[in-house]
Formats: C-alpha cells, structure tokens, sequence
C-alpha cells in the first residue's frame, strides 16, 4: 500500500502508518509499504475523529491519504490458501473537519461496491457483506473526492477456510471414534460368527 501523507502533501500534520511491520519508509508521504502489516489491521478502532489523535510523529491510529498526492490509494490484503472473505469492514472518517471525507468509490479487487458511509461530521463503519472473494490476495482501493482527505482507522475481514488441518485435539477424538467405529465392526462381527 502506499503510506499516508503529512506535511510534506500539503497537510498540518502526519498521517502516516508508522507502525507498518514490512518494508518502506513509514515517515515518508506516499512511500510503498509492503510484507507486513500497521494501523489499518491491528484491532485498534478510533473512538474519536482523526483531528483527536493525529500529531506530527505520525503515530495516529488513523491512516490519511489526500486525492492527487498519494493517487487513490489500493491496499493489498493476502490470506491463507482456501479462505473464502465473505464480508469486510472500512472504518472511516467522515466528519468534513479539515477537509476530511469518506470515500467518494470503493472498489473490492477492482469492481465498484456500493455502500453507505457514515453521516457527515462523524465516524463509523463501511460494511461489505455477503462477497465471495476467493484467492490469497484481495485490493482495496479508496477513491477520494478531489483535493480532500480520506481517513481509514481499521479494516476488519470475516470468512472461512476450506481444507483446514485438524489441531491436535480434534486428531484425537477422530482417533477415538475410529477405535470406536473399529470396536463395534469386530463386536458386530463376532456376533455374527456365533450366530
């Protein structure tokens, strides 16, 4: 994904992704990011407005993008193999505070999906529900109205896995019930020869 901007994008502080595990400079307006993960999937969900928290270090929980400096920025998501993402959530700023907005468009693996954003001047969820999305990486791209900012605090995902490798404890009950299933078949047997 491409890291916030700040300062140097023309905005009164930083809203940078300074907790991004992977590679790219994460105090740097615009830099790729890439292999880990920060803000946008921590579990962290702001309780209040961006204006509340974002300073000039850039450790906000919110991460802002503004429409032609940073583009419209895509954020690639990879899961585990056989994982189906059935819904997906957008936590946004909407509050119009310093120009701040929700996205104009957002666009799941390249198709426009409708959706309601929160009222203007405050902030919520953007849910997706009933997708079918399968494959090991999934975009998200965040269209902006033009010269605004847009403001993301969290993403959440929910879905299954297909093909899942049993834990240990499940091994143990199937191996219990195959001595079971083994247990009857032989008793059901020697019934049968004495019969």
């Amino acid at each position: 994904m491409v890291n916030g901007g700040g300062t140097a994008s023309g905005g009164g502080l930083n809203y940078w992704d300074v907790n991004y595990t992977g590679s790219g400079c994460t105090s740097c307006d615009g830099a790729y990011l890439s292999g880990g993960s920060g803000d946008l999937t921590d579990g962290v969900v702001p309780a209040l407005p961006w204006y509340s928290y974002e300073n000039l270090a850039g450790t906000g929980p919110y991460v802002g993008w503004l429409s032609l400096v940073e583009n419209n920025p895509v954020i690639t998501f990879h899961f585990a193999a056989g994982t189906t993402v059935t819904g997906l959530s957008v936590f946004v700023d909407n509050t119009t505070y310093g120009g701040v907005y929700a996205p104009a468009a957002i666009l799941i693996d390249g198709v426009n999906t409708a959706f309601s954003q929160p009222g203007y001047g405050s902030i919520g969820w953007i849910n997706f529900t009933g997708l079918n999305l399968t494959g090991t990486s999934h975009t998200l791209e965040l269209q902006q109205y033009y010269r605004q900012w847009e403001f993301v605090g969290e993403v959440t995902f929910d879905g299954r896995t297909s093909g899942a490798v049993p834990e240990p404890a499940s091994w143990a009950l199937m191996i219990a019930g195959f001595g079971m299933v083994g247990g009857t078949l032989r008793s059901r047997r020697r019934a049968s020869v004495a019969a």
